[in-house]
């Protein structure tokens, strides 16, 4: 294995990480993965409830990441409007948009019965 590949593979990944953080929708991503981190901090989750909240949150940031190249992809290929390109990157949206409510509603179920 050539170990300066490998490397230069980590940093492309890191750049790509750099990189999604321009995007608007990923920001409030990371800002809501702060506060939750911050509430499980001061709640007091379990392992296994900690286990779940860093599973969503890497789950979501990793959609949010794969829209992001999934409409970079699109407009490359398709500069100028087409349908099929707007649904392309509506269903790639979407798909980040189910799986953030979902989270909300996980964590939900995780924090109210502790609060309350």
């Amino acid at each position: 294995m050539d170990f300066r590949k490998l490397v230069r593979s980590f940093r492309y990944a890191f750049y790509g990480m750099y990189t999604a953080l321009s995007e608007q929708n990923m920001r409030i991503h990371i800002i809501s993965a702060v506060i939750a981190i911050a509430a499980g901090f001061f709640t007091g989750l379990s392992n296994s409830e900690w286990l779940v909240l860093i599973l969503l949150i890497a789950i979501v940031i990793s959609t949010e990441m794969v829209n992001t190249a999934i409409e970079t992809v699109v407009n490359l290929v398709s500069p100028d409007f087409h349908p099929l390109a707007k649904k392309a990157k509506d269903v790639a949206a979407g798909a980040v948009l189910v799986f953030a409510i979902a989270s909300v509603i996980i964590g939900l179920l995780i924090f109210i019965p502790k609060w309350f």
